[in-house]
């Protein structure tokens, strides 16, 4: 964890706004996790009443929308029961938006977002008594058959998103953290009848999964000790019977970390390799109840890149000012480096010289993510 400068709560960098959106629009990360994703869907057996699956920080929306899409295509007459967990109010916004189509296309969808923490969210129930009281419980049946009837209506929900995910700043962490708990449930009206026993009810949530999908659901620094008891183990309880918890990280062997060495060379963010999360997950579960497997994957199956969008014009001898903005941009936000060590390397300028030499080197840039799964066996 960074520490604090001047009294301030630290930096936490995905609640960086502009980061955040100019490298979600500049590379195809949410792309490529969406496709991973899509092949360990075929390794999903769900159960009725319905296909269960829990995103540990939906983000924008950009992966569970693609992911919506495959399901359909794999699963299209079943039920599904969609939750995902997001603290960021924008990053709801832009996830409903996304909604309309998926309504559409798949009428027997019930989609929850809640801003509860990770060992609450999959049961949608606080684990304070003095906070369950307080819970802010929506469920929004939309009227109508069109996606220009669900987008307006999903549109008149800002306001209530902008009165109940309303966040303050941990003074221990530095982390936000939700003012009231939420949790909002949106379905098709004329599907309330087909989906009495998928809709969550307030208090009756059983918080099993056939899928949970936790993509870079901590700070990489973190040690792994932490990243296993405050996220990944209440996500592998979140497991049902036969569910898989897929895991997606950072790697940092990359171009992207050549950027940041040239500048930082003691530089190290990503000190938990995938082969030190599942023995540290093994310690933990022969501990507690040891009824998780974990799939480590050979390298060919774990590892996936992805880049910068780049025309091949962009790169040449005289690459633009804009590409190596985004390109360093890209590193740094992967790299998760704080606001307060970048003023005094902008002030410098020699950050866009380090960039461009990496850029033309590689031919352009990108980055190597690593993925394993946890999975509940069925007996």
């Amino acid at each position: 964890m960074p520490k604090r400068a001047h009294g301030k709560s630290p930096f936490r960098f995905f609640d960086n706004r502009e980061k955040y959106l100019l490298f979600v629009t500049t590379c195809s990360e949410k792309w490529e996790i969406a496709a991973r994703v899509d092949r360990e869907l075929r390794h999903v057996q769900p159960h009725p009443p319905a296909l269960k699956i829990f995103d540990a920080g939906m983000g924008d929306g950009t992966v569970l929308a693609r992911v919506m899409r495959s399901l359909h295509q794999q699963f299209p007459t079943i039920p599904f029961l969609l939750v995902g967990k997001e603290i960021s109010l924008e990053d709801v916004r832009l996830t409903i938006e996304k909604l309309p189509d998926r309504f559409f296309e798949h009428p027997q969808t019930v989609f929850v977002a809640t801003n509860l923490y990770y060992y609450e969210a999959p049961g949608l129930m606080p684990k304070a008594p003095a906070m369950q009281g307080k819970l802010n419980w929506h469920e929004i049946a939309l009227d109508g058959t069109t996606t220009y009837a669900f987008d307006r209506q999903i549109r008149e929900l800002h306001p209530v998103l902008s009165a109940c995910w309303r966040t303050r700043t941990s003074a221990k962490s530095g982390n936000p953290r939700y003012v009231q708990p939420t949790v909002l449930v949106i379905y098709r009206k004329d599907h309330r009848f087909a989906l009495d026993r998928v809709i969550p009810r307030l208090g009756e949530a059983d918080g099993q999964y056939d899928l949970v999908l936790a993509s870079q659901p901590y700070q990489a620094r973190l040690a792994a000790e932490t990243k296993i008891r405050n996220v990944l183990a209440p996500l592998c309880e979140a497991l049902a019977p036969g569910g898989r918890m897929l895991v997606i990280q950072s790697t940092g062997n990359d171009p992207g970390m050549e950027i940041i060495r040239k500048v930082w060379p003691d530089e190290n963010p990503f000190r938990t390799p995938r082969r030190m999360l599942v023995e540290a997950l093994k310690q933990a579960h022969r501990r507690g109840r040891p009824k998780y497997r974990c799939l480590i994957y050979p390298d060919h199956r774990s590892l996936f890149r992805y880049g910068l969008h780049t025309l091949p014009s962009e790169i040449s001898d005289n690459i633009g000012t804009s590409t190596l903005l985004a390109a360093w941009n890209a590193a740094v936000y992967v790299a998760q480096i704080e606001d307060a060590r970048l003023v005094p390397v902008l002030r410098d300028g020699a950050y866009l010289e380090a960039t461009k030499k990496v850029v033309r080197r590689h031919g352009g840039l990108w980055f190597t993510n690593e993925s394993f799964a946890v999975v509940r066996p069925r007996r």
